[in-house]
């Protein structure tokens, strides 16, 4: 049946009956109902069919068959009018041209329990399915991924992760007498442990907040997802693919269902509020919630992390670290008592200075000139230099320590350094095949790291404009998006696909021509 809302509540208000239409009869067991982006017609599930009623005139319009076992969720594509998804308990999930009735795309039975929810999130063209079992799967909907699998998430594991962060931090901030978790959340950490059926899926804008010292203030909203489970209700972060809140009906004592059968949850982004409709799974209750999302985010927000304190390191790094750069000499320390010979006194007694000029400390210099604080920032453009005759785009600039130099990189596989100035002819490095996505100057200047697209890592030296080091396709097997030098130059760290190497390197300073 199809209600006016608006209808039924004058009814009501007058006394009367409210009464819906009819929009089919007989349609076996109908356990999800969709309307469509334009709200003419409505995707009814009902045994393993789906069908596709007409709003306006109650009629079916098509019949799309082809499960195996009850459809337990359809929805239409919000980009594909003519594209309806549904989900089944025979574990795939099937893509119909609806208009058409046909069958688009058919996936492989993927999951050991049935499918329960079904959720298409518009903003990253993304599929997400839900499992009895507390599984919820991502496929991509992008077309030349051909609806390809690209996250897997537990959302038991996700729940005793979150109760275990705001433990900790609810430890944190109490005080040494009172410093132990609350019987109510070590409940709730327990009870993580037993499996959540995604029973319901739908899109939520999280507001954000920040402390701005005097208190907490919104901020822009980020897409989450509510989850529905049979004990609770949970925001999920598509992004992190991380649980944000976690709400359970068991601590809310006025709630009068307290194992849900079914949900639904709509959010409204303007005043930040969530409306969700819960039925009961061994009663004929239902509940209708009203949920502030700002109120909520204020209650489970952890507290406001401390400044961070940095220590001096006291001695070396040890030689099991890969920082270790070898064994420092130190000082033999003489046993207390000790005397000293008359010769070795007599050498020891030597001026502190043994150069007739000494270099000025600097004091008698002019003050250097700095960049006055009231001044504004610049805004308008000094200089524009063209890097290439031809249009070519410039992938990355770094300026050198001292300012000096500026290196530029350009897509066409090609390195320059300028002057600051931008005057005169830049020094050009080649080697690299192609685009080049990194520059990374050494601390003394000398030296120059460049990365690029063609899985090679190359490092200069920028006096004499060579090329003294090669790291190339055989030990990087993806191209390298980040490299720079490390720890006082003693290393080059970079990433490479999913590797991050920590490289130890060593430039011979001697040039021999024969040998090179």
């Amino acid at each position: 049946m199809i209600w006016n809302l608006d209808e039924c509540r004058e009814k009501s208000l007058k006394g009367l009956v409210p009464r819906g239409t009819v929009m089919g009869t007989l349609l076996e067991k109908v356990l999800y109902l969709r309307f469509s982006p334009d709200d003419r017609v409505v995707a009814a599930c009902a045994g393993s069919r789906v069908l596709v009623l007409d709003v306006e005139s109650p009629s079916v319009l098509v019949e799309l068959e082809g499960h195996q076992g009850p459809v337990t969720a359809a929805e239409f594509c919000p980009w594909q009018g003519q594209t309806l998804i549904s989900v089944s308990e025979d574990r795939s999930f099937k893509v119909w041209d609806h208009c058409m009735g046909t069958l688009v795309y058919s996936s492989s039975v993927f999951a050991a329990y049935p499918l329960l929810s079904l959720f298409i999130d518009e903003d990253s063209k993304q599929l997400l399915t839900g499992c009895a079992d507390g599984q919820l799967w991502v496929f991509s909907l992008i077309e030349r991924h051909h609806y390809r699998c690209v996250a897997r998430v537990d959302l038991r594991k996700k729940n005793k992760a979150f109760f275990t962060r705001r433990m900790e931090s609810e430890v944190c901030s109490l005080t040494e007498e009172t410093q132990r978790p609350s019987r109510k959340m070590l409940d709730q950490g327990e009870e993580a442990e037993a499996a959540l059926p995604i029973l319901m899926l739908a899109g939520c804008y999280l507001p954000r907040l920040l402390d701005a010292g005097c208190g907490v203030l919104p901020s822009e909203s980020s897409t989450c997802l509510w989850i529905a489970s049979s004990t609770g209700l949970f925001i999920f972060h598509l992004a992190s693919l991380e649980l944000e809140h976690a709400l359970h009906f068991k601590d809310f004592r006025c709630l009068s269902v307290q194992v849900a059968g079914s949900c639904a949850v709509t959010s409204q982004a303007a005043d930040h509020k969530a409306f969700c409709l819960l039925t009961s799974m061994f009663g004929k209750r239902i509940a209708i919630l009203e949920i502030s999302l700002d109120t909520l985010v204020r209650s489970q927000q952890g507290p406001v992390p401390e400044k961070a304190l940095s220590v001096l390191a006291s001695s070396c790094v040890l030689p099991t670290s890969p920082l270790y750069l070898g064994v420092v000499k130190g000082k033999s320390t003489k046993p207390a008592g000790h005397k000293q010979s008359a010769v070795q006194s007599a050498v020891g007694d030597q001026p502190l200075v043994f150069h007739t000029k000494v270099r000025s400390s600097g004091y008698a210099l002019p003050p250097r000139e700095e960049y006055p604080l009231e001044t504004s920032v610049p805004s308008k453009p000094s200089k524009q230099v063209a890097v290439c005759q031809e249009p070519t785009a410039v992938t990355c600039v770094q300026y050198s320590g001292d300012g000096r130099w500026l290196a530029c990189g350009l897509a066409n596989s090609l390195s320059l350094v300028f002057e600051a100035s931008l005057t005169g002819t830049p020094a050009a490095l080649l080697g690299h095949d192609g685009a080049v996505s990194t520059l990374c100057w050494s601390h003394d200047q000398r030296w120059l790291l460049s990365t690029a697209q063609d899985q090679t890592l190359r490092l200069w030296s920028v006096h004499r404009k060579e090329l003294l080091l090669l790291l190339g396709r055989g030990r990087l097997c993806k191209p390298v998006p980040s490299a720079q030098f490390y720890y006082m130059d003693a290393f080059i760290l970079l990433s490479s696909g999913q590797e991050l190497q920590l490289l130890r390197y060593h430039v011979d300073p001697v040039r021999d021509e024969i040998k090179r």
